[in-house]
């Protein structure tokens, strides 16, 4: 393997690439007991369209996240029992554009490991675990259903896209869960859950040979092609300007989002990223004057909140939480990025910001999963994680701003709303 040392964050990754396309990023940490192993594929909620031996596959939504819940299934019984019999904690995963299957332990890490790899790459469903599978994910649908913070999140991507699988419910619905087999499992199980189209992270107190050997001796020997992928022609404009809901709440709750420029994989898409943290934090971080400002006027609590999302295809900005007066804040959150692009930061603002978000990304390094996931991301996305400090260097003011014109304005923005029922 090949280590690459990073001396500003004081850590060394080994990577290798196998013969069969399997990536593999190993971050050893000799002074801890604990072991982190992370394996995932390229495949998630998003990926309900793809072709498969020059044919085109439409399948349900929440196929992939189905498929997470199936894949424990073991000839031999559940592979969730095995880890923990050996003392690991084990789970998975799944999210708009990838699936992962993790545990940590402090013993019998290879023998973990060799499980990970096994029941991951050798899928065993039959019709009839298929079938009892539904019972299952069908009353997780119904409560996540009922979540109004599921609900609202929900209802402003359908807001912001009107083409683009990333409207689709990771978990799918009752109705479309239904038509899942055990053969279009199987199918997506052979298009995606191939080594060229995965990669596997550890972190820990671990050889990174031994890492590597074990894969090569259990992984199949052959990866698989490349899979093209239809997310849906996705226009420039909205789905919807607002939408809204009554539920059983207390008070109004609400998001507002914005329909940012997707981004192409590469480099740039760590710089875009961090463009985005930075605009979130500078427009509504609780340092920040405007939620200063909302706060004292009782118009915000301390559910307020938000973030900046990039995934294939989909990059989106959104903040909220409760708020008797909803489209107020929503209002108030559009007039301060025009004024922040038209008027600019105050200088020792932006200073604190920055350096307050770069003290984020470092702490970030004391988890093994954030370190494994963030490899895991940065390899799909096409980028490296870990080269966060020259980003942060390049950025300016200017640069955020620029970012805030051209993504945070009135005809990017949607409002998704959840108000009380009325009695």
């Amino acid at each position: 393997m090949t280590p690459v040392r990073y001396e500003r964050l004081g850590e060394t990754v080994y990577r290798e690439t196998l013969p069969n396309g399997l990536e593999i990023r190993v971050v050893p940490k000799p002074d801890h007991v604990k072991k982190y192993a992370f394996f995932a594929t390229r495949y998630g909620g998003m990926d309900t369209r793809f072709q498969l031996n020059g044919k085109w596959l439409d399948t349900p939504a929440g196929i992939a996240h189905y498929l997470e819940h199936k894949m424990f299934d073991t000839k031999e019984g559940n592979a969730l029992q095995e880890l923990a019999k050996n003392g690991a904690e084990p789970n998975a995963f799944t999210s708009n554009a990838m699936t992962g299957y993790y545990f940590d332990s402090t013993d019998h890490f290879a023998e973990n490991l060799e499980i990970l790899l096994s029941f991951v790459s050798i899928p065993y469903f039959t019709e009839e675990s298929v079938a009892k599978e539904q019972g299952i994910i069908s009353q997780e649908i119904r409560m996540i259903e009922d979540n109004p913070d599921w609900q609202i999140y929900a209802r402003l991507l359908r807001a912001l896209y009107r083409a683009h699988t990333a409207r689709t419910s990771i978990a799918g619905t009752v109705e479309s869960i239904s038509h899942i087999t055990a053969e279009t499992l199987y199918d997506c199980h052979k298009a995606f859950y191939t080594p060229s189209n995965m990669i596997l992270t550890v972190v820990g107190n671990v050889d990174p040979g031994e890492v590597s050997g074990l894969a090569r001796r259990v992984l199949p020997k052959e990866g698989g092609p490349v899979i093209p992928r239809d997310y849906g022609d996705e226009p420039e404009a909205l789905a919807e300007r607002e939408t809204r809901l009554a539920m059983e709440v207390s008070s109004p709750q609400f998001l507002t989002g914005w329909k940012c420029r997707p981004v192409p994989e590469g480099e740039d898409r760590l710089r875009r990223m961090v463009l985005g943290d930075l605009a979130c934090d500078l427009l509504f971080g609780e340092s920040s004057p405007l939620y200063q400002r909302l706060y004292s006027q009782g118009l915000i609590n301390s559910s307020f909140g938000g973030a900046f999302e990039l995934m294939p295809g989909v990059a989106y900005l959104y903040a909220g939480g409760e708020s008797k007066e909803p489209r107020t804040v929503a209002a108030e959150l559009q007039k301060e990025a025009d004024r922040l692009v038209r008027e600019g930061v105050d200088a020792d603002f932006f200073q604190r910001t920055l350096r307050a978000s770069f003290g984020s990304s470092l702490r970030g390094l004391n988890s093994f999963e954030n370190i494994a996931v963030s490899l895991t991301e940065g390899y799909f996305g096409g980028y490296d994680p870990f080269r966060f400090p020259e980003v942060f260097d390049a950025i300016t003011q200017r640069d955020v701003l620029d970012f805030l014109r051209d993504n945070v304005t009135v005809e990017r923005s949607a409002l998704s709303e959840i108000v009380p029922k009325e009695a």
